[in-house]
C-alpha cells in the first residue's frame, strides 16, 4: 500500500523538514569502507560541512537535522543493513511529512563506471536492494535519486563480493573528487531544485 503522506497528529513543536535526504550503506565498522557505504560517506561529508550532527535516533536510523540555505532538511543514515532500507525511510518521511518528490535517495550503482555521479527525477531499484525495499516501503518510484558510480566486478568477482569490497587507494582519490560533488549537489538541491542540479551536476 503507498504511504498517505497526511498529518498524523505530531506536535507543533517538532521542526519542519522541507527535504530528506537519504545516504544508503550498511552500519558497522566492518562495512565503514565498502563501496557499499558510497551513500553513507556523502551524507557524513555534508553533516560534517554543515556542522550538522546525527543526534537523533529515529525509525531504525541515524537523523540530523538543521537549517541549509534557509530551508529546513533532515539527513538519515538507516541502521537496518541495506536490505531493509525502507523499514527506517517511510516511517520518518511519514512523521515529517515530507513530499515524496523531495524524498532523496543517495546510494551505490554497479551500473555506473566508478566515481560518476548521475541524478534521476525517479526509477526503479535497478536491481538494488535498499533501494527495491525503499520503492515497496514507500509505495512509488517518483523520489528523486543521486547514483554514485563503484563500477562493475571483475570476472572472479560476484556482485555481493564486489559491494562489499573496499575502494583501493587509487578508488579512493577518484571517489573523494565525486563525493565532494556530491555534496554541492545537495546543496544546489536545497537551494535551486532537482531539475537544476540535473541540468548542472551530472558528469
Amino acid at each position: 500500500m503507498p504511504i498517505s503522506f497526511k498529518w498524523f497528529g505530531r506536535s507543533k513543536a517538532v521542526a519542519p523538514v522541507e527535504w530528506l535526504f537519504v545516504g544508503l550503506g550498511n552500519p558497522g565498522k566492518k562495512y565503514a569502507q565498502t563501496r557499499h557505504n558510497a551513500g553513507f560517506h556523502v551524507v557524513n561529508r555534508f553533516v560534517q560541512s554543515e556542522n550538522l550532527s546525527f543526534d537523533e535516533h529515529r525509525s531504525d536510523g541515524l537523523l540530523a537535522r538543521g537549517i541549509v540555505a534557509d530551508v529546513p532538511i533532515g539527513i538519515l543514515k538507516p541502521l537496518t543493513y541495506m536490505n531493509l532500507s525502507g523499514k527506517s525511510v517511510a516511517p520518518v518521511a511519514r512523521f515529517y511529512k515530507v513530499p515524496i518528490d523531495k524524498i532523496v535517495v543517495i546510494y551505490d550503482d554497479l551500473d555506473l563506471p566508478t566515481a560518476k555521479l548521475r541524478i534521476r527525477f525517479k526509477g526503479g531499484g535497478g536491481g538494488h536492494k535498499g533501494m527495491s525495499n525503499i520503492i515497496e516501503r514507500l509505495g512509488s518510484k517518483e523520489f528523486p535519486r543521486i547514483r554514485i558510480g563503484i563500477g562493475q566486478p571483475d570476472r572472479y568477482l560476484s556482485p555481493t563480493a564486489h559491494v562489499l569490497q573496499e575502494f583501493s587507494k587509487a578508488e579512493w582519490e577518484l571517489m573523494t573528487h565525486t563525493y565532494d560533488k556530491a555534496q554541492q549537489t545537495i546543496l544546489a538541491i536545497i537551494q535551486h531544485g532537482i531539475e537544476y542540479a540535473m541540468n548542472n551536476f551530472n558528469c
